[in-house]
């Protein structure tokens, strides 16, 4: 049985906002000088039940602000505490390393005030250097599930003084097989602590968990927004997979190539709002800023220099966009991509009004293919991922807005004055020469010549998110996320099916290279399809789509991995166990 939410959210942002939910000044001190304006929706539902000590089961997004609306109460409970200061007190579990280290490095800078100590344990990690800094003595761990019941078991990880735990996206915990590790280490954790659940989909896997491990909790939902019929705007989507510090010079060879007549570039901090603006000034772009640290004099002329053109460039928040009314934006930029779907269509809502094309560019990390996936779905619209445009690629266009230039100066007819001087040059030279030496001349003043030694920018290795996953995959994904039992799939078929010929590198459809590793743990070992997966999935840091077809014997499974990582899948499952079992796994020989 649950509680509904009755938190009230502040009528509208002040310094405040977060005080008002019940966080200590430290805190709510922390979070303002990180740049955060106003807090989400999940976070006003879920802070004030847990700094009133309640569980929770919270529903939402990946990508809604979870973090901060567990992290910020976890941090204001143990740093009150004085009780088992050597021990560990707040436990996080999450699905896979790269959100542990997310995870791991938000609750370093909120509990920076209260100096906490935090560290993220995940597969393919060295073990030692896990051990080493629980030796000296943690406050709070970022964990997966397998890694955490390795340490459990060598007796590594102390849990008896946990005050609060966290499941973070519980159902792909579930979708990955960690079932069973979930129940071992929630066995591990002392009955009276404080627990919060938080799921994008509420499945009966999720509701037994909830109703067996938490306690009268508070329910929160935070329903998603969805466009109205005829609502959605007409703008081209792209996205750029680029690295962090490569974002800036991405950004503006995105400018140079598009040649915005005007442009609303979104950060999600005001820190990040003012260092950009700067950064793009100081590369000769005219850029104003526009947040909620801006008093509403400074906001109003903002937004009149951009409304008449006098500035072509706005950087802004998301809190300080709202209600902004222009029906001339041509473009619009997520410098990072938005918190949620719903804030990714209010920004690209921006542009493409008024029966106009809009052009919106999101700049993703690597790691964030996920927030771009639950985009896509969200809108039921495809963001094309492309690569940065090259250095060939912006010379070409600057060759060609010289070419409109020079063309509307012969449309305008206004050249009596030049024409001795071509003339005179023509009695020496070919007239084309002449032609190409201006054009050469308007092109170099264009830029000043400065961008010749301008440099590639590499793109971070974008995910496969185009391959249709195979149907073992998708029966896997749909059975756990309906909350079914899941069906054997094609993948478990008997070895007489596939002539043992076969096996050893194969191709993909897309022609990709692929490799079948030999792992030595099989259906006697109680090995799924889905513990392969969670498996290679979270220690070797591989898209589970990218695996392939999974074949399990009495004694053994055969995987499908891409060949360019089976070296680094063969290194990361050497560290780990499945089912409780250390795993042997190699290249298959056989047909290779």
């Amino acid at each position: 049985m649950t509680a509904e939410s009755t938190a009230t959210p502040p009528s509208s942002f002040d310094d405040g906002a977060f005080l008002k939910l019940g966080l200590s000044p430290a805190l709510a001190a922390a979070v303002s000088a990180l740049g955060y304006e106003e807090p989400t929706d999940i976070q006003r539902e879920a802070i004030p039940p847990l700094l009133a000590g309640r569980d929770v089961l919270g529903q939402a997004a990946t990508g809604t602000g979870k973090t901060a609306a567990f992290a910020l109460p976890l941090l204001q409970r143990i740093g009150s505490s004085d009780d088992g200061a050597q021990k560990i007190r707040g436990l996080i579990l999450v699905p896979t390393r790269e959100l542990a280290m997310q995870v791991a490095e938000a609750v370093h800078k909120y509990g920076r005030p209260l100096a906490i100590r935090v560290l993220p344990i995940y597969g393919g990690q060295a073990m030692q250097q896990q051990l080493r800094a629980l030796k000296r003595g943690v406050d709070v761990v970022v964990a997966t599930p397998g890694r955490a019941l390795d340490h459990i078991r060598r007796g590594t990880l102390a849990l008896d003084a946990v005050q609060m735990l966290v499941l973070d996206e519980a159902d792909e915990m579930l979708d990955m097989g960690f079932a069973e590790d979930l129940e071992a280490i929630l066995s591990a954790v002392p009955a009276e602590r404080q627990t919060a659940l938080f799921s994008a989909t509420m499945a009966s896997a999720i509701r037994t968990i909830a109703s067996r491990h938490l306690r009268e909790p508070v329910r929160v939902t935070i329903a998603r927004e969805h466009l109205a019929q005829g609502e959605t705007p007409r703008v081209r989507e792209v996205a750029y997979i680029v690295q962090r510090r490569h974002k800036v010079a991405a950004l503006a060879r995105v400018l140079d190539m598009e040649a915005p007549t005007s442009i609303i570039v979104f950060c999600r901090t005001r820190t990040e709002v003012d260092e950009l603006t700067e950064t793009l000034g100081g590369r000769g772009y005219r850029a104003e800023a526009l947040h909620g640290g801006l008093s509403q004099e400074q906001r109003d002329r903002v937004m009149r220099r951009f409304r008449d053109g006098a500035s072509e460039l706005l950087v802004a928040t998301d809190v300080a966009a709202r209600g902004l009314d222009i029906e001339h934006v041509s473009h619009v930029v997520n410098f990072d991509v938005p918190q949620s779907p719903d804030a990714y269509i209010h920004r690209i809502g921006r542009t493409g009004r008024a029966g106009r094309e809009g052009i919106a560019v999101t700049l993703a990390e690597a790691r964030e293919h996920r927030l771009l996936r639950n985009i896509e779905q969200a809108t039921k619209r495809k963001i094309s991922i492309e690569s940065v445009p090259t250095v060939h690629d912006l010379r070409t266009r600057r060759l060609e807005l010289t070419r409109s230039s020079l063309e509307e100066l012969l449309v305008s007819g206004k050249l009596d004055s030049y024409r001795g001087v071509v003339e005179a040059l023509a009695d020496q030279y070919d007239v084309l020469d002449v032609a190409a030496a201006a054009v050469k001349l308007a092109d170099e003043a264009s830029d000043g010549g400065e961008r010749e030694a301008e440099e590639e920018i590499p793109n971070a290795a974008p995910p496969r998110r185009d391959e249709r996953p195979s149907r073992a995959t998708r029966s896997r994904n749909e059975g756990a996320r309906e909350g079914r039992e899941e069906r054997p799939s094609r993948s478990e078929r008997p070895r007489g099916e596939r002539p043992r010929g076969e096996r050893g590198k194969a191709r993909r459809r897309d022609g990709a290279d692929v490799t079948r590793l030999y792992v030595a743990l099989g259906r006697k070992a109680g090995v799924r399809p889905a513990d392969l997966v969670g498996a290679i999935a979270n220690e070797a840091g591989i898209d589970s789509r990218d695996i392939g077809a999974i074949e399990i014997t009495d004694r053994f499974s055969l995987v499908e991995v891409p060949d360019d990582a089976a070296d680094d899948i063969i290194r990361a499952l050497s560290g780990t166990t499945i089912r409780g079992k250390r795993v042997a796994a190699r290249r298959d020989r056989a047909g290779a």
